[in-house]
């Protein structure tokens, strides 16, 4: 069984060209787990595909994160095969800031009838869940308030790291099995970005060989991240994972 990180956008909020920051885990080729959901990114996701995503995991609500979900809701509220059934997989704290984002309008049809939360399954999840018998594990990061983003872990394959901070302390713990760790990362930080500077400066030269760069400004911040000898992710680039270590089914 093979498994795959895919990058579909790699920029920040202001790097349209570069696709709002959203991945898939892919098995044996086929998309998996969906992390986020951009408007530029669930356009990639829509190309690379040819159908929505099959499931989701949410990090967080900025609209670079979260805007698509209104198109997701046309798409799936009105199959009737697909109404109900994909799973979103939400960090309980960010649940509500969801709903506060995309899901409390008025009437989400102009005729009323429909609930924006029926085209899709919610799954408020805590510190571990289950996706399709692999168990992952969440872990709130450094990113605007405390409690409102969240990483994602693959145990032994892969961590994600959200928009954050840097976070050793937490990548001790939750990347300490040789996972290739996605993490955001700009040519300068900010009071709620990671820089390479910080990241230099913060993380051993071990788990920095294992990082895969994004959520960066522009593609010449991508070059000058490779000239200072960083694996930097560029759209629709697809990395190989180790299987994960936890969970998988017999």
């Amino acid at each position: 069984m093979d498994w795959a990180l895919r990058f579909h956008g790699v920029g920040n909020a202001s790097a349209v060209e570069l696709g709002s920051p959203m991945a898939t885990i892919e098995r044996d080729g086929a998309p998996w787990l969906t992390i986020d959901c951009g408007s530029e990114g669930l356009t990639a996701y829509l190309a690379r595909y040819g159908e929505p995503p099959r499931a989701l995991f949410v990090t967080h609500t900025h609209l670079d994160h979260v805007s698509g979900f209104e198109r997701l809701f046309v798409s799936a509220y009105f199959d009737p095969a697909r109404r109900g059934r994909m799973p979103v997989y939400v960090p309980a704290p960010v649940l509500p800031l969801l709903h506060q984002r995309v899901g409390d309008y008025p009437n989400v049809l102009a005729e009323g009838g429909a609930n924006f939360w029926d085209a899709f399954r919610v799954i408020p999840v805590g510190a571990a869940f289950w996706h399709e018998g692999v168990r992952l594990e969440t872990f709130a990061v450094r990113h605007h308030w405390p409690g409102t983003a969240f990483g994602l872990r693959l145990p032994g394959s892969l961590v994600w790291s959200g928009d954050t901070r840097p976070i050793p302390d937490l990548l001790a713990r939750h990347a300490a099995e040789g996972e290739l760790v996605a993490h955001d990362c700009a040519l300068r930080g900010n009071p709620s970005h990671s820089g390479i500077d910080d990241l230099e400066r913060e993380y051993p030269p071990e788990l920095l060989e294992r990082c895969v760069l994004y959520h960066y400004a522009g593609a010449a911040d991508g070059e000058a991240l490779r000239a200072r000898g960083r694996r930097v992710a560029v759209p629709d680039q697809a990395f190989a994972l180790r299987a994960p270590s936890a969970g998988l089914p017999a």
